[in-house]
């Protein structure tokens, strides 16, 4: 799966979004943007793969935090307009680093995938390689043969895929939905981008409830 390049806001926002005390007290007007960057200054050049001037990380922030304003004082369109959902319950995520890799060739595993399950999700990061697969015996062993890692796989995960209209910037819909799930008692536990859509990983238990609260507020729209 081909991922597009980040950019350094877009970075900036889904640090934030994951960061829940972060994300509420910017809400609040209770962050200092410049303390802020310096602080996410490192996991932002680590995404990238290059440094980043701390300047253009404050922008970034103040934009951001300016955004919520504006979304307070003006009617804009529901963010989950005309999106669909897809939920798959016994989900693993299998996280491999760029260190691995020189062991590992991912193109061949998806190869092997392809022979047992065409539901999986693959993302390649400026570290690690991520793989979103079914929980299923025989790719559990794909796995085992090629590291015997013990904290290769999480599990107990399920994802809901997000495809939303080309029009829609992501990282709005992902800190909508991080709201939207967080008022109800469910975080999430990770989120990536991809170039067509967006895939939120939650705990299986919360799943079901987490896609009626993002359907329902769909037929809204």
């Amino acid at each position: 799966m081909r991922i597009a390049t980040m950019s350094v806001p877009e970075v900036a926002r889904e640090i934030i979004t994951r960061n829940r005390s972060v994300y509420d007290c910017m809400k609040m007007d209770l962050i200092n943007y410049t303390a802020l960057a310096v602080k996410i200054q490192p996991e932002i050049e680590r995404i990238l793969g290059n440094s980043v001037n701390l300047n253009t990380i404050v922008v970034a922030i103040k934009r951001y935090a300016d955004s919520f304003e504006i979304k307070e004082e003006v009617k804009e369109e529901p963010v989950l307009k005309n999106a669909r959902l897809v939920l798959t319950d016994g989900i693993m995520d299998v996280k491999f680093s760029i260190k691995d890799s020189n062991q590992i060739d991912p193109m061949a595993i998806l190869d092997k995938f392809s022979k047992i399950t065409n539901n999986y999700e693959f993302f390649r990061m400026s570290d690690s390689f991520r793989f979103l697969t079914e929980d299923m015996e025989d790719i559990r062993q794909i796995f085992g043969n090629v590291s015997d890692r013990d904290d290769l796989f999480s599990t107990g995960l399920a994802k809901i895929k997000i495809t939303i209209p080309d029009s829609q910037n992501q990282s709005d819909v992902v800190s909508y939905v991080a709201e939207v799930l967080h008022a109800n008692g469910i975080e999430l536990v990770n989120a990536f981008f991809s170039q067509d859509n967006i895939v939120i990983i939650l705990n299986e238990k919360d799943a079901s409830r987490a896609y009626e609260i993002l359907h329902s507020d769909i037929m809204r729209a």
